[in-house]
């Protein structure tokens, strides 16, 4: 069923790409990696998204030291303490590193949450810079990543760059 699905996808490539020539069209390329990684967006974004987590993640670090104070001192301890005192501060300490995954993995599905509303607004900026170039300088397709091959010459990236730069 894939190879179907390959040979069918290809065919209409090949179909498509006799269809350019013949009608002599205008064909772009965009490298949707390269603009994810290069487009001023995507930094703002990350420094966003730590401006707005770090206080979280700063709490988390204050609790896995407290964690581990609590372990040195038990450990340190051990000897002086009477048994209810020593199962007391075990169970203190369980609670603690309980309380820490849970906090940690509530952060990470935040985290998580967040860059995904974050990529989707910028996949929305990065069609519509698409769409502006391509309609300014008059191509008639433009592909995205995926492609076996595309030419140096229709490739359209660091245009499509460029007005991200724009805002």
């Amino acid at each position: 069923m894939r190879n179907l699905v390959k040979s069918i996808t290809l065919a209409a490539l090949l179909s498509l790409a006799v269809t350019v020539q013949a009608a002599d069209l205008k064909v772009g390329y965009v490298q949707v990696d390269k603009i994810l990684q290069d487009a001023p967006q995507t930094a703002e974004s990350g420094k966003k998204l730590e401006r707005e987590f770090s206080p979280r993640s700063q709490e988390l670090d204050r609790m896995a030291k407290q964690i581990k104070d609590l372990e040195t001192a038990l450990d340190k301890d051990a000897l002086t303490l009477s048994e209810t005192e020593r199962r007391n501060k075990e169970r203190d300490a369980q609670n603690l590193k309980i309380e820490f995954q849970r906090k940690q993995r509530e952060l990470r599905e935040d985290i998580n949450l967040r860059k995904n509303e974050e990529l989707g607004t910028l996949q929305d900026r990065i069609n519509k810079a698409v769409q502006t170039v391509s309609e300014a300088e008059g191509y008639d397709l433009v592909v995205y990543s995926g492609v076996a091959y595309a030419s140096k010459k229709i490739d359209i990236t660091d245009k499509v760059l460029k007005a991200l730069g724009k805002k």
